[in-house]
């Protein structure tokens, strides 16, 4: 609610309140249309905790309003968000007969309103804890019907906990059934207590007619949860604090993350006795530690998928018995959700909070209801919450994987590049999952299938091809590059790499990448190639035979080429060791290079893509020189300068430099500091690539004692 429209809801609040004190003959204008006014805000905007409050204060006081005024503000109490102990409180206190009290048709109403806001209660227990209060009031015939509903609604699911206080209220109903002709209200709950307790003998008194419970107003209702879900939206754009994780979830108010889909049950335990505590009882993190082992299993374990309680108590119990009941339940939601008895919507919601459930657990039946799914999935309807679901799949057998899972999958996902990418991100946080599992355990089991990971990457591998090949752009690389950093990560890690292997990429990916326009790009492709480096030398270290020869060949190829290009003024150059020339065919090399000539360049072809030369390290490189030639102009006692380097660099060009009284610097200098420069500037994936293939800098990160074509590259 935007703070203006809480101003005027304010001020309305006000003016009814002040014209409540002031009986209606001495009013000076009618309250009739601002009440109107107040209420049609409240039927489309709800209350707040504090507007709500004034009203229940301005209801349950005497006043000088007249009746309908007052049932027509009950019949609009719409909270926007959880009802406070406190506004329970003052409703139940207003209960019963006095001349403070309020008329007994008034009481009707807020019954009625109790009973419909019930599921939007802060503490539920607040009722339970007046039940003695509520009971004594069952003799008043006018709110008789009202009380019926609220015990049927709430209070008697807390009966059987609380077996010898329940059945001393049974014979004073019994009695009072009789008084009033077997009154429907009271038959109906004589039937409740009749159905928790069969051993009470009743008599006829349940043969009556009853008034079974339905609720009051499911229109009203429905609107509730509309106001309550777009406040619950709009506190969660402001970042608003997230419901209690040590409170049963009461989703179909509208809290949380929206309505529970319909599959899906609400937290309710109906077998408990005096000694143990339900799950609904719980309100804190304290109370849940001190009853953890008396709490008692709720009806129904299907619930775990909605409620963070219920999963709480499942983690922390560790029972058996309870896993298989959850697994049972949950294949038989997922199945009829599978069969296609869910509409969009419900399946929509049950895939949500199927995603976050399997974030913390993800039962065998889960997969088996993905490879189901994928039989006559359209591969579009809850596509996001579809696809985050396996990313929890557990670490198996690729073969398995693949025929159950990714192969269905694959099928079913529509063919366009944005479709594409959300299954390599798929995979990306399949492998992140995986890698998060392992090193969470103690100790590794011997029989894990880690070849898994690397079938993964070569699954992986041609799907990142035809992406970059079909869909050439900045965002498309930089999602291919999302999922080998990943790899990177996983099998450059010190716990997994004695277990893990990379699979190599397809050369064409490497120098598509490598030659697109985006220097950041550039930078985080080369990190992961530095990284690969360091898990190969680690690998090689172990055993001789971690890779074929084929694979090594393959990877110092990479190496080579973007070392030509970078440092050595060799791109393209294919007579080199293990060098491919970056695949490009001598007959475009060879136009390309009778380009450079033609338009006057005094710089051959394999140059250009140099530190100083290349399109996207030119303005990096000359800013460098330009940072340097201001801190020489500032510093006290540097060298004068008389002139600046005109870029680009070269080594010619230093010394003309220099000649020229301007910036003394040496070319290996000016190499390293353009490194150091690329760092500063957050591309540091150049200076690590660097720094792994040139012994040079390995070692004291001087470049000064390197010649003009610079060091052999060190490859693994």
């Amino acid at each position: 609610m935007a703070s203006g429209d809480e101003a005027e809801l304010r001020d309305l609040i006000n003016d009814v309140v002040q014209a409540a004190k002031i009986p209606a003959k001495k009013r000076f204008v009618s309250i009739k249309p601002t009440i109107e006014n107040l209420t049609s805000r409240a039927y489309d905007q709800g209350l707040l905790p504090d507007a709500l409050s004034e009203l229940i204060s301005l209801i349950t006081k005497p006043s000088h309003l007249d009746q309908a005024s007052l049932n027509s503000l009950i019949n609009n109490l719409y909270p926007s968000s959880r009802v406070s102990s406190d506004v329970i409180l003052r409703v139940i206190g207003c209960l019963g007969r006095g001349e403070l009290k309020p008329s007994l048709p008034i009481q009707a109403g807020l019954l009625r309103w109790l009973v419909m806001v019930y599921q939007t209660i802060e503490t539920p227990a607040i009722l339970s804890q007046s039940y003695a209060i509520l009971f004594n009031l069952l003799d008043t015939a006018a709110i008789r019907f009202a009380l019926h509903l609220g015990n049927e609604m709430g209070n008697v699911n807390i009966l059987e906990q609380k077996r010898n206080s329940s059945i001393v209220l049974i014979p004073n109903s019994l009695g009072l059934s009789r008084r009033t002709g077997h009154d429907p209200a009271l038959t109906g709950l004589l039937r409740i207590f009749k159905d928790y307790y069969p051993e009470i003998i009743v008599g006829d008194a349940i043969k009556g007619k009853a008034s079974a419970f339905k609720h009051p107003d499911t229109q009203w209702r429905d609107r509730l949860g509309e106001i309550q879900r777009d406040y619950a939206q709009r506190s969660t754009a402001a970042n608003s604090q997230p419901q209690s994780g040590f409170t049963v979830s009461r989703h179909a108010a509208g809290g949380g993350r929206g309505p529970r889909p319909s599959g899906i049950p609400a937290v309710h335990t109906s077998y408990a006795d005096e000694t143990s505590v339900t799950l609904e009882e719980i309100d804190s993190a304290d109370r849940l530690a001190q009853t953890l082992e008396k709490i008692e299993v709720p009806n129904q374990l299907a619930a775990v998928l909605a409620d963070p309680l219920l999963q709480k108590l499942v983690a922390l119990r560790k029972d058996d018995v309870m896993s298989r009941r959850i697994v049972h339940w949950l294949d038989a939601l997922l199945d009829d959700v599978v069969s296609g008895n869910a509409d969009a919507k419900t399946f929509e919601d049950t895939m949500e909070v199927l995603q976050d459930y399997v974030s913390r657990e993800t039962p065998p039946v889960v997969l088996n209801f993905l490879a189901k799914l994928f039989e006559r999935w359209d591969g579009v309807e809850a596509q996001g919450h579809i696809l985050g679901i396996l990313q929890y799949t557990t670490l198996s057998r690729f073969d398995e994987l693949e025929r159950l899972l990714f192969q269905p999958l694959e099928k079913c996902l529509p063919r366009t590049p944005s479709n594409q990418i959300l299954l390599l991100d798929t995979y990306r946080g399949l492998l992140h999952n995986w890698t998060s599992v392992l090193l969470a355990l103690g100790s590794i089991p011997s029989d894990t299938p880690f070849d898994a990971v690397r079938q993964l990457q070569i699954h992986a591998n041609a799907l990142t091809l035809s992406l970059i090949q079909a869909c050439p752009s900045t965002a498309t690389n930089g999602a291919v590059l999302d999922f080998y950093e990943q790899v990177a990560a996983t099998t450059s890690h010190p716990t997994l790499q004695p277990h893990v292997r990379i699979a190599i990429p397809s050369p064409a990916l490497v120098y598509l990448v490598f030659f697109s326009p985006s220097l950041g790009n550039v930078s985080r492709l080369t990190g992961v190639l530095a990284r690969y480096k360091t898990a190969f030398d680690a690998a090689m270290a172990r055993s001789k035979t971690a890779y074929t020869s084929a694979d090594l060949r393959t990877f110092n190829s990479f190496l080579m080429d973007l070392c030509n290009c970078l440092w050595r003024g060799r791109a393209f150059n294919a007579t080199d060791t293990n060098a491919l020339g970056c695949l490009a065919p001598r007959a475009a090399t060879s136009r390309f290079q009778r380009y450079a000539e033609d338009v006057g360049s005094d710089l051959a072809l394999p140059l250009l893509f140099g530190l100083s030369h290349s399109p996207l390290l030119s303005l990096q490189s000359i800013s460098c020189v330009r940072a340097l030639e201001d801190e020489a102009f500032r510093g006290d006692g540097g060298v004068m300068i008389a002139t600046r380097h005109a870029g680009p660099v070269t080594q010619a060009s230093l010394q003309r430099l220099a000649a020229a009284r301007g910036l003394p610097l040496k070319w290996a200098e000016y190499r390293l500091q353009v490194l150091r420069h690329l760092e500063r500037e957050g591309f540091v994936g150049v200076m690590d690539f660097m720094k792994n293939i040139l012994k040079v800098l390995q070692g004291t990160g001087n470049a000064a004692s390197q010649g003009s074509q610079g060091s052999r590259a060190s490859l693994g």
